[in-house]
């Protein structure tokens, strides 16, 4: 297999470091990893696999002989260099949304479309975390059944905001048991006129609102959802909420088939062949999935399936992943993956 060099942008952050991980765990065939963030950040070191990996400033220059980059500094940073990577050659793969719903950038969670990594794609978009672990727990019952509606309501963990918010729960945590004032300054984000506190509380504002009345994070989701699906008749709703959890996104989904008369089991048996997904579902032994049992895990958790008492063709789930792994590091090297083995 010929072997690539590549560059990591956002290195330091917490999905940045996740995706370092990720190639060495999975053997990437890299020549050679470069790391790349801010000017603050160069000339930290950070290990693994038991290499010491040396940060460097992030410049267009950076992006000289690098055949595969990865993007997770943010939207603007995104913005700034992804076409400068591009022009010298290097394929790119975006973790942030600034180009997830430009219709002529492929939108990629492998274990659903995978198709759209064609050969002539120079930037790649990673879907929202919500959305990824959402549409690999239903692309299997959205090809044997078909799919309607969706409603999810989720639950995210604070690492979804980076490592300021998991600093700030842990904080705050230790201020509530010690009967101090609380300070917030991160969340619900920090661009914010008000600050709440996550822990012990559930903040049903996760991005900034639109005007519609929906939050960013809820558009995205519902937006993404169609896009990779490539159907826009299906409808879909989301409500995202922050909850004091550090790693782990969790969501109650509601879905209804176009197929009548599937059972519970129907569903139970094609969810435990679909690829990327650990049926979790026992009530008698209260096995479900949860959070922090899927923290360090790759695989989307389904469980809690029941067939809606009002609707024949309705069905209830419980989704959970790590938002961290195939929310944003795995299927990003996912996508890498299919990226080079493509050039074989």
């Amino acid at each position: 297999m010929e072997k690539v060099n590549v560059a990591i942008v956002g290195a330091t952050g917490a999905v940045g470091t996740k995706i370092l991980e990720k190639l060495v765990e999975r053997n990437f065939p890299s020549k050679s990893i470069k790391l790349l963030a801010s000017k603050r950040s160069a000339g930290s070191k950070i290990e693994a696999g038991g290499q010491i990996y040396i940060v460097e400033e992030t410049t267009p220059e950076s992006f000289d002989n690098i055949q595969i980059a990865f993007f997770s500094a943010g939207g603007t940073i995104s913005e700034r260099f992804v076409h400068e990577a591009v022009e010298r050659g290097a394929v790119v793969v975006d973790n942030t949304s600034a180009f997830r719903m430009i219709d002529s950038i492929p939108l990629v969670v492998p274990e659903v479309n995978s198709h759209m990594l064609i050969d002539d794609a120079k930037i790649i978009a990673n879907p929202n975390c919500s959305t990824i672990q959402l549409v690999t727990a239903l692309q299997p019952l959205r090809q044997k059944y078909g799919l309607k509606r969706i409603v999810v309501s989720t639950y995210q963990a604070v690492s979804g905001a980076g490592s300021a918010a998991i600093n700030e729960l842990r904080q705050q945590s230790g201020q509530f048991e010690n009967r101090s004032a609380i300070k917030a300054e991160i969340l619900p984000t920090s661009s914010a006129q008000q600050h709440y506190p996550i822990s012990f509380n559930a903040i049903p504002q996760i991005d900034t609102f639109h005007s519609s009345g929906y939050t960013l994070e809820e558009l995205k989701m519902m937006n993404e959802t169609k896009k990779i699906f490539a159907d826009d008749r299906l409808s879909v709703v989301a409500t995202c909420v922050r909850v004091p959890v550090v790693t782990g996104h969790s969501e109650s989904v509601y879905i209804e088939l176009e197929t009548d008369g599937v059972t519970v089991n129907d569903i139970q048996t094609l969810l435990m062949q679909a690829p990327g997904v650990v049926l979790q579902d026992n009530p008698s032994k209260q096995l479900y999935p949860m959070p922090l049992f899927a923290e360090g895990k790759n695989d989307v958790f389904v469980g809690r399936i029941r067939k809606d008492p009002e609707v024949s063709y309705g069905f209830h789930l419980w989704i959970v992943s790590d938002n961290l792994q195939k929310g944003a590091a795995l299927n990003s090297v996912q996508i890498a993956e299919h990226i080079v083995n493509g050039k074989q």
